[in-house]
């Protein structure tokens, strides 16, 4: 399969290597493992359900997955005049290799990807995997019988199919074609239809060390910052949410917020106008969703305060004392985690209906500074 150059990628971090593109994964030996063992004792599954939070690398391995599954010989298969080739024990593969070079292209013919696609009318990415890209996955499997070797549909992110193409790929889980394998992404299986989830066999990808996360980072080309703590406090193992961080300005932004609740509840709404103007201007460096995302990781680390004590090392200056004030027990973090529910649904909303950003930002702001003028709950 292959797409227009000039369609953006739902799956792809602005500035750094697509999934597909990158041949290393770190930190996630023990999926790779557990791959392998499966493919070498001859228990291949169908379908994969690769999960774990986002930017620690799931699409990474799938896209490693599937260039190995393209390549590699079948289990206890003869390919020589000498027998049988040795158990691969890597998921690695020559980068020369042409399946290779057909994957980074989106051109292998026994490859489909199925994600979320590009709504021509309104000129942006659809919100949802929807049926009528599922039912393409016919097609894909018409065209590729002919060939008779292995083939691999690769879901990015089944958190996103809506209903209807839930139903076609649960349809297909349950009636696998001869000689495929599934690999479907999800940062949220939860959300997932337990039948999806049932037919499936999980591979699970942890948050990454700090020195995974270092490495990571590095391989994908970013700058790291001097102190790595920060970055470090905020990304959570996540190399996904690192990358955006460093190349989002969102350490500075992540600080500003922090000193402008210091006062809470009673910030200056001067400053806070200004702080909302400034982030949320039309076409400004930060982008509304990058401040939302902001906003919500603080209010996340807030809440955990309640329950596992200030956040150490701080992500910014003052961060651990306005977060014990804020939020010193379990009642108060479940306060604040309500709060964060309520927040998050309010903002979406307010992206979807297209209100000004900088008047959403305010109202984000007033509600978590309304949020600590509230009388906390008592202690749990």
């Amino acid at each position: 399969m292959s797409e227009s150059a000039d369609i953006p990628e739902p799956d792809r971090l602005e500035g750094a290597p697509h999934p597909r593109e990158t041949l290393a994964l770190v930190g996630q030996q023990h999926a790779e493992a557990a791959f392998l063992d499966a493919y070498t004792s001859g228990r291949l599954h169908h379908a994969w359900l690769i999960t774990g939070p986002r930017g620690v690398g799931k699409a990474t391995l799938a896209w490693r997955l599937a260039r190995f599954l393209l390549t590699a010989p079948e289990p206890g298969g003869e390919d020589s005049l000498f027998g049988a080739p040795s158990p691969p024990d890597t998921l690695d593969i020559d980068p020369e290799h042409p399946v290779n070079r057909r994957v980074q292209a989106l051109s292998e013919p026994r490859l489909f990807l199925l994600r979320r696609p590009w709504d021509d009318k309104a000129k942006r990415l659809k919100q949802e995997i929807t049926v009528d890209e599922a039912r393409k996955l016919k097609g894909f499997f018409a065209m590729s019988s002919t060939d008779g070797g292995r083939r691999v549909v690769i879901v990015d992110s089944a958190d996103e199919m809506n209903p209807s193409a839930a139903n076609a790929v649960l349809k297909l889980l349950e009636e696998p074609p001869a000689r495929t394998v599934l690999l479907l992404v999800s940062h949220q299986p939860s959300r997932l239809l337990p039948t999806i989830r049932s037919r499936c066999r999980t591979l699970r990808c942890d948050p990454l060390t700090p020195a995974d996360m270092e490495h990571a980072l590095a391989a994908a080309g970013a700058t790291l910052p001097e102190d790595m703590s920060p970055l470090t406090a905020l990304a959570v193992g996540s190399v996904g949410v690192a990358y955006r961080l460093i190349s989002e300005d969102g350490l500075a932004l992540y600080a500003n917020l922090v000193a402008l609740f210091q006062s809470a509840p009673g910030i200056d709404r001067d400053r806070a106008l200004s702080f909302c103007n400034a982030v949320g201007q039309r076409g400004g460096e930060v982008t509304i969703d990058q401040a939302l995302e902001t906003i919500d990781l603080f209010l996340s680390r807030l809440a955990r305060t309640g329950v596992l004590g200030p956040p150490d090392p701080e992500a910014a200056r003052g961060e651990a004392a306005l977060m014990s004030r804020l939020c010193p027990h379990l009642g108060a973090a479940r306060h604040w985690a309500a709060l964060q529910q309520t927040v998050s649904e309010r903002t979406r909303h307010g992206v979807a209906v297209n209100l000004d950003p900088a008047a959403l930002l305010l109202d984000t702001v007033l509600k978590i500074n309304a949020g600590a003028e509230e009388g906390l709950p008592a202690p749990v």
